[in-house]
């Protein structure tokens, strides 16, 4: 287990999840919005002294640390601070402190497991198996006990719209809900710009307004089920068992006064015919063309690049895993895959003699978990010429790994 000395001076005052004030996922906003987490921004609140490995791995790679305590399989992880946040299939949401990784506190409710959950400042949104999203804020009596504040959609929303026959809509044979509404499970949400976008298995992506959790936008967004979403300078990235990666870009009304919005399809990305996308990556490198990175059930792991002219093109097409690959993250030039294979295999965007980024190359791969990877998060808090990368598993485990930022190739 790592040994890694606590600030002593930490006050128990500080917000719990409120991320550092010099940086946000996309800023803080002119009309006194919230703060929105930066998953690359984490708390400078302990410093790493000391680390001691678990068993076996590479000199590139090593286990740090195996924590239990979910009664479910581990559906979905956060980072905010020096939190970790981990949810799971059994419905409760385990918060742990960094850098000992011991229990700060559970909380959880709802008919359905947990699909996925983001932290904005002080408050964590869950998507859930019954279709509905729930509202989390650090109680003002304890800082350590999370209260359930609201459900989206809210009680205001849905009767301010109940009334009218056309803001319903057909989902099934004789059966119709609002518009509003997720008609099936909620697999993924995304935050930025004072905007949640959460997709669903009903194959429609929603987008709601951060300030007074209203509903604005109820988008038709695929043909199968949508499984992951991302969301970066204004631009929001959906994957869907359809087997798509569509790009959609947020327009801004034409009152200015207005903070609503709608957002047009800017490109259609195809991966394999009949072949589920199941997860989705951003590159976060500011100074190069957008690139994004798809995980297929089919175990390939493809790349688009925007060029110059607006069009995208297919970069990257890689046989990743033997079985379906379930999620995606990013660490500088370090692309990690997870999947039913039980493994994740560790990526490197090689330069090319012009200096431009080309083909991902594989630098190892790590085993140890009982049950397939079913989410991946790679933290920036940085040591030893390595960063940690966080995994969560059907097994009911949460692993954490040190990875070398200098990893080479090794016989993989």
């Amino acid at each position: 287990m790592c040994s890694i000395l606590r600030n002593p001076k930490r006050s128990l005052s500080t917000p719990l999840l409120y991320p550092s004030s010099s940086a946000s996922e996309s800023g803080s906003s002119s009309n006194g919005e919230v703060l929105e987490y930066n998953p690359l921004c984490l708390s400078t609140r302990f410093e790493i002294k000391d680390v001691k490995m678990l068993g076996g791995g590479s000199k590139s790679y090593k286990l740090l640390d195996v924590i239990s305590g979910h009664v479910g399989a581990i559906s979905c992880l956060a980072l905010c601070g020096e939190f970790v946040l981990s949810a799971s299939q059994g419905k409760d949401i385990i918060v742990r402190q960094q850098p000992d990784l011991k229990q700060f506190t559970k909380f959880g409710a709802g008919e359905g497991s947990v699909k996925a959950l983001v932290t904005v400042g002080n408050k964590v949104f869950t998507a859930h198996q019954d279709s509905r999203i729930r509202v989390w804020k650090v109680s003002r009596r304890s800082e350590n006990v999370f209260r359930l504040v609201d459900t989206l959609p809210t009680t205001k929303d849905y009767l301010g719209k109940c009334m009218k026959q056309s803001n319903y809509v057909q989902i099934r044979r004789h059966h119709k809900k609002l518009w509003i509404e997720h008609a099936d499970s909620i697999s993924c949400l995304a935050v930025e710009n004072g905007l949640i976008y959460s997709g669903s298995w009903d194959k429609t992506l929603k987008v709601w307004k951060l300030s007074d959790l209203r509903c604005l936008e109820s988008i038709k967004a695929h043909d199968d089920a949508i499984n992951g979403l991302i969301s970066r300078n204004g631009i929001v990235y959906s994957a869907s068992a359809d087997g798509k990666i569509k790009v959609w870009e947020r327009e801004r009304s034409k009152n200015s006064s207005s903070n609503s919005s709608l957002h047009r399809l800017e490109g259609v990305l195809e991966g394999h015919k009949d072949v589920s996308m199941n997860a989705i990556v951003v590159s976060e490198e500011i100074n190069e063309n957008e690139r994004v990175y798809g995980g297929e059930s089919d175990g390939y792991l493809m790349g688009w690049e925007k060029e110059k002219e607006g069009e995208w093109k297919l970069v990257v097409e890689v046989k990743a895993h033997q079985l379906a690959v379930l999620c995606l993250s990013f660490m500088g030039d370090i692309l990690c895959s997870g999947s039913a294979d039980k493994s994740i295999c560790l990526w490197r965007r090689e330069h090319l003699n012009d200096g431009l980024r080309g083909e991902l190359c594989k630098v190892g791969v790590i085993r140890g978990h009982e049950g397939p990877i079913k989410c991946l998060q790679s933290s920036s808090n940085c040591f030893g010429g390595g960063f940690m990368l966080y995994s969560g598993s059907l097994d009911k485990s949460l692993r954490v790994w040190w990875v070398s930022k200098d990893i080479k190739d090794e016989q993989v």
